[in-house]
């Protein structure tokens, strides 16, 4: 299963652990993705889709339809 988000594209970024002595060791940022059912009001279902946690707010504030437009213009 891959994580990366549905509609924003997020994934896995790659850097450094930095310790105290200034040493670095190489690390993953991954992105908080969750699995959730989203209610499309057009069609009358249920979605189920991977989005990151920045994604699920960005629903909540601006609506589902107007995140698809957003994500296809991307």
């Amino acid at each position: 299963m891959a994580r990366k988000c549905e509609l924003t594209g997020k994934s896995p970024m790659a850097g450094n652990n930095v310790s105290h002595s200034h040493k670095k060791t190489r690390r993953r940022f991954i992105p908080n993705i969750q699995k959730k059912r989203v209610f499309d009001t057009e069609s009358g279902k249920w979605i189920t889709l991977k989005l990151s946690a920045k994604a699920l707010r960005t629903i909540d504030k601006i609506g589902l339809h107007a995140m698809l437009r957003r994500a296809k213009n991307i």
